[in-house]
């Protein structure tokens, strides 16, 4: 049992690092030498990075706006569930932790849609997704499992 208690712990932890890279790493987007991302566009000069804010495009701040809920949804719900876990009466389930879980993985993919939706009216064709939007998509999936886990796991003494 401890054993599953530890590897639901280290995937909580993973979904929250990916989240959180995902929503603060400036790759989102990329052309060459110039990264776009959700908070800034930056282009490498001689050695260093000329950065400029993104637009005030209504997508491009919901997909913000639901990246940073996605994170604080997922920080949360680890929360919660290290307080559920010495309050819990036993064999009592992690719901409450599941919820807040599935909420995350909902705000990722509806932030990762949207961006995959609209990008496409300013993407060039030189253009590619970065890393941060892949993490964005990995984030997806394994926060939805995590909260699968909170549902199906029991406390047991």
């Amino acid at each position: 049992m401890l054993a599953i208690l530890l590897a639901t712990i280290v995937l909580h932890l993973t979904d929250l690092i990916i989240l959180f890279i995902a929503t603060c790493a400036n790759a989102w987007r990329t052309h060459g030498v110039t990264n776009y991302d959700l908070w800034y566009d930056c282009t490498q000069n001689n050695g260093g990075y000329q950065c400029r804010g993104t637009s005030d495009a209504d997508w491009l701040q919901a997909v913000q706006a639901l990246m940073v809920l996605a994170t604080v949804f997922c920080l949360i719900s680890f929360i919660i569930f290290l307080c559920q876990l010495f309050t819990l009466v036993k064999g009592g389930r992690f719901f409450f932790t599941a919820v807040f879980q599935v909420l995350a993985s909902l705000f990722v993919m509806s932030g990762a849609i949207i961006y995959t939706v609209m990008s496409p009216e300013w993407k060039n064709e030189n253009d590619a997704y970065g890393y941060a939007f892949v993490l964005a998509w990995l984030a997806f999936p394994l926060t939805l499992i995590s909260g699968f886990i909170y549902i199906v796991l029991r406390k047991k003494e």
